[in-house]
């Protein structure tokens, strides 16, 4: 039977996989095509300006070889020592390495893999996007995690001049690819809205879950956890610790680790598994355009464990997330209070975990199916 009649397509998924949300989506991604039968290569480029993509080995800390690679390790390199402290070269500096970095990484991936060898080329991370602008016979989708130009310019990485020219960027490749989808529906509309994109290859891959078999369990006294990366503005670490004052049992695991100045409980990294020992899970975030329409991955990671998500009241469209609770600094313990109630813990409890069964990552995902079936495969020769 050739592969015409059997349906099977050749994808091809470009991705970051780091400890955190970059890691996730792409490999349930390549666990759901590979399900329904197609033929799945992920390549990732975490490591694509090293010698190695072996985490923690010697060689994943030395540039790769050849120019190109060098020079991307180079732009790396800069771009930690520029603009990760230095506010000046942040602001300044970071669109020059932002820009070389994805130029770069266009060239090295579109010299090294062979594009028309695939029916689809997924792409899940804005720093590879470029290489969805390659000529090639395959059809494009990229499933951006949040609109790139925007996130840099509220990050204070951009000048309002460099705002425009990285979003006229993202603009172009936006409408040139084939499928356009977000981690979250409210990024579409945020980008129609902002970016002035005509929409006509939206389709809709939100983020989603794995419910857990167990539980998290109600407690008089409940824990609150913070899970995820602590690198980025947008989470708004001041607030993190200003509610750790209003109350003090608030673990924190991710990284990289904290200033000590902020008087976080910091545990360091842990799984996902970590979430069972709490009765609450929270959500800070800044309050810019960005965020305000926002999602983020841990939500979802706590309503699989069916904990009541503590939710920035300036976050709008949360009703799409049952199970949510809206919280300001002024009313935060007053709402932890309500839910340190049994019947109330486990109304919200019931609602998270139920809306965690209704954003199955099989559900989720299920767009991809219609697709890959618009995306028909060429016999092999």
């Amino acid at each position: 039977m050739d592969r015409a009649t059997k349906g099977t397509t050749r994808v091809l998924i470009v991705c970051e996989l780091d400890r955190f949300a970059n890691g996730v989506k792409p490999l349930q991604v390549e666990r759901f095509l590979r399900e329904r039968g197609h033929e799945v290569r992920l390549v990732n480029t975490y490591y694509l300006s090293r010698a190695s993509n072996v985490s923690g080995s010697f060689r994943a800390k030395l540039p790769g070889l050849g120019l190109r690679r060098f020079f991307l390790y180079s732009a790396e390199a800069a771009s930690a020592i520029l603009t990760r402290r230095w506010t000046f070269g942040r602001h300044y500096l970071s669109y020059y390495l932002l820009i070389a970095g994805y130029r770069l990484r266009r060239s090295i991936l579109k010299s090294s893999l062979p594009l028309d060898a695939f029916d689809v080329i997924i792409c899940e991370h804005p720093d590879d996007a470029g290489l969805l602008t390659a000529e090639t016979s395959a059809r494009t989708l990229y499933d951006c995690p949040t609109p790139w130009a925007d996130e840099m310019y509220f990050e204070d990485r951009l000048t309002e001049r460099q705002h425009y020219k990285l979003r006229r960027l993202e603009t172009e490749l936006f409408e040139s690819v084939d499928g356009l989808a977000f981690h979250w529906e409210t990024y579409a509309h945020y980008a129609v809205d902002h970016y002035g994109i005509s929409g006509r290859n939206l389709l809709q891959l939100n983020w989603g879950c794995t419910p857990v078999a167990k539980r998290a369990e109600f407690s008089e006294s409940p824990r609150i956890v913070y899970l995820g990366s602590l690198l980025a503005r947008f989470i708004d670490l001041p607030l993190l610790s200003r509610l750790t004052k209003l109350y003090p049992h608030i673990d924190v695991y991710g990284g990289p680790p904290p200033d000590p100045s902020l008087g976080l409980n910091f545990l360091g990294y842990a799984p996902p598994t970590v979430l069972q020992k709490y009765q609450l899970g929270l959500i800070t975030c800044t309050q810019d355009e960005l965020r305000r329409e926002g999602f983020s991955a841990k939500h979802l990671q706590y309503l699989a464990n069916g904990l009541p998500v503590l939710v920035p009241a300036w976050r709008r469209h949360i009703d799409l997330l049952r199970g949510s609770v809206a919280y300001d600094e002024r009313t935060f313990c007053s709402v932890i209070g309500a839910l340190s109630k049994e019947g109330e813990w486990r109304r919200v409890s019931d609602e998270a975990y139920a809306q965690a069964q209704r954003l199955t990552w099989d559900q989720t995902l299920r767009p991809l199916e219609t697709f890959l079936r618009e995306s028909s495969p060429r016999n092999p020769q």
